[in-house]
């Protein structure tokens, strides 16, 4: 049966809450279909608010991808705030869409994009609204498949009691697959089978595949001292590994080609071009680098002709080029010089994200301000001391730094912005005390190079929290207390120093959000209840500093752990042997779990960190991606020009 819009009794609503123009919905490139002209249907998910949501190039892409297909339709739905969910409670409004005001209970599946840990409370929230049973036990086949994907999706332990299935890696194959095998099931009149339910048949369907994770097919065994036995399926037929999906072919999924155009106000707005995905530089803490491996470049006419049509379909006046380190791509020289030449003189603008130290040059710099404003660059050290920086694999020497701003302000640039990172392993005071002695050296050479002394330097500072499938997968995060105290000596470091303290901003949270990221990112099923009492708790928006509650962290996880031999500590700043089994061990990103704890050994190296170059341009280290995945790294250059030259 059609599904009625919610729409006519939000409406007279709207003018109570906050921001309300964000669930108004009707963008330039949104998509709204006949309810019963599909056979299966989508509710895309960001679980954050829609300012920040909407720009997700991940669920843009996936909501297009599903909407060219006539029988699937694909709606978007973001996390409400706190005034809309007291509004929708009050009044019996359901989690809905934006694009058509459908309840979010209604849809075949539900997927979830999770960027970081900090959005699975928001999940709960919109499941609760959306009348959706918040454990997936209680679930029948009159429910959604709630899905998770991003990367956090590559240890979904933690939210194991709250999903029906994750899925790894790339996404515009997979959805395409899972929307087959549940238009199949649909058409068969929604069949059970083998003495499972007619949910669990679909669910068996979707898990055989090896695609696709099925927590409810899986059993976990722990040991007296709280550490985890093993991980087994538990229904014949269902694979011991599931293997994340990687797509070979940018070039043949040129999305997004209509890319949405917000109506409020959003964190971004901009049309971005994903212009090569997966790094392998290297570096230990990167997690994103790791899971998303090789590196496959988009050629430099699919990039061109990207920029062009999605400069027409959104009028966008600011294209950003996108990856883990656009630098890096083969073609980015004459990819920067094609696209300035084109839209010289008109009011589109180009943008690179954080630059590569080793990467930057100036005439590369100069192509992307041509016809911009020239704003400060963004470079990423990460570690204050060479030594450190060796050990995470950052190969960025001091004097790489110096000469890289030293041309940047020579070249009349005047702000720049380091980005480090505190807590990493083997980490001391003097290490962090360092990043203000180079934010010194920095301004030294910038008022040296260009006779001026307006030159400023901002210092921003992110803890560390080790992530899954990365060589520091094993390490002990560092305590929020010391890292609280080393981001204070770091500051009074500085402001000591009149000759450099106004010139240098700093920018830094506390040690505490990153302490419960680190019980999220490395949790296991466990952890589950401590989400669900948070949440109960009143816990939202945890990744907004003016939501976010530790006190309510630490007192959930204490409750919620109580009868175990685990506990926060346990989690976090408890360091691992090779031997542990870990939550995500069954869960296959490619990389080889010894040469993840080769590398991890060569960062404690007590001779010195052993420092491993990247394999685009080295021979092969055998991570084990390439012969896993059955992939290989694909880069340029094609030796193709950008099209046309010629100003618009």
């Amino acid at each position: 049966m059609p599904v009625e819009s919610v729409f006519p009794r939000l409406e007279p609503l709207l003018p109570t809450v906050g921001k309300p123009i964000q669930y108004v919905g009707g963008e330039l490139n949104s998509a709204s279909k006949q309810w019963d002209s599909v056979d299966v249907r989508w509710a895309l998910m960001y679980p954050d608010a829609y300012e920040v949501g909407l720009p997700n190039q991940g669920v843009a892409i996936l909501y297009e991808i599903l909407n060219e297909r006539d029988w699937i339709m694909a709606e978007r739905t973001y996390s409400v705030l706190a005034d809309m969910e007291r509004v929708m409670r009050e009044h019996a409004i359901p989690q809905f869409t934006v694009d058509s005001h459908r309840p979010v209970g209604d849809f075949d599946l539900l997927g979830l994009s999770f960027a970081t840990e900090l959005g699975y409370t928001n999940m709960l929230t919109a499941l609760d609204l959306a009348g959706i049973p918040m454990h997936a036990v209680d679930r029948d086949e009159s429910h959604s498949i709630v899905l998770a994907g991003g990367h956090s999706a590559f240890n979904p332990e933690p939210i194991a009691d709250f999903i029906d299935a994750a899925v790894l890696g790339d996404g515009e194959e997979i959805v395409l697959a899972i929307s087959e095998v549940v238009r199949e099931w649909k058409a068969e009149g929604r069949p059970g089978g083998s003495g499972r339910t007619p949910r669990d048949e679909l669910l068996f369907r979707l898990a055989v595949s090896g695609g696709v994770y099925v927590p409810k097919f899986y059993d976990v065994s722990y040991l007296p001292d709280g550490r985890i036995q093993r991980v087994v399926p538990n229904h014949p037929g269902v694979p011991w590994r599931i293997h994340k999906h990687t797509l070979m072919d940018l070039d043949a999924w040129p999305y997004p080609k209509k890319p949405l155009v917000p109506i409020a106000e959003t964190v971004h707005e901009r049309y971005s071009v994903e212009i090569f995905r997966g790094c392998t530089r290297g570096c230990r803490f990167c997690q994103a680098g790791m899971i998303t491996r090789p590196v496959r470049e988009r050629s430099i006419t699919t990039v061109g002709d990207m920029v062009k049509n999605g400069v027409e379909q959104s009028g966008f006046d600011e294209v950003g080029l996108l990856s883990l380190s656009s630098a890096d791509h083969s073609e980015i020289g004459d990819m920067a010089k094609g696209l300035a030449d084109r839209y010289d003189g008109t009011n589109v603008s180009l943008s690179l994200p954080s630059t590569r130290v080793d990467a930057f040059n100036i005439t590369l710099a100069n192509e992307f301000s041509r016809n911009g404003r020239r704003s400060g660059l963004t470079f990423a050290p990460e570690g204050g001391s060479e030594r450190l920086r060796k050990v995470i694999n950052k190969m960025v020497t001091e004097e790489d730094l110096i000469r890289t701003v030293a041309a940047a302000y020579s070249h009349g640039w005047r702000q720049v912005k380091l980005y480090f990172m505190c807590g990493l392993p083997t980490e001391t005071d003097e290490d962090v005390l360092q990043i203000g002695e180079l934010a010194k050296k920095v301004i030294a050479t910038g008022r040296e190079v260009s006779g001026r002394r307006d030159i400023r330097c901002t210092v921003s500072i992110g803890g560390f929290v080790p992530k899954p499938h990365t060589p520091f997968q094993w390490a002990a995060q560092l305590d929020a207390d010391t890292t609280d105290d080393r981001l204070a000596k770091l500051r009074r470091s500085v402001q000591s120093d009149k000759q450099f303290a106004r010139a240098i901003g700093f920018r830094y949270h506390d040690g505490k959000p990153g302490i419960v990221e680190g019980l999220l990112s490395r949790g296991d099923r466990r952890v589950g209840r401590v989400i669900e009492a948070v949440w109960r708790d009143g816990g939202r928006f945890d990744g907004w500093s003016e939501h976010f509650s530790y006190e309510r962290w630490m007192t959930q996880t204490q409750r919620a752990l109580a009868d175990e031999p685990v506990n926060l500590d346990w989690y976090t700043v408890r360091e691992r042997e090779y031997a542990e089994v870990l939550p995500w061990d069954h869960l296959d990103s490619g990389l080889d779990r010894d040469w993840l704890w080769e590398d991890w050994q060569d960062a404690l190296d007590p001779d010195g960190a052993v420092e491993v170059e990247d394999c685009r341009w080295t021979p092969c280290f055998d991570c084990g991606v390439c012969p896993q995945m059955d992939t290989e790294i694909q880069i340029g250059p094609t030796g193709k020009q950008l099209l046309p030259l010629s100003v618009v």
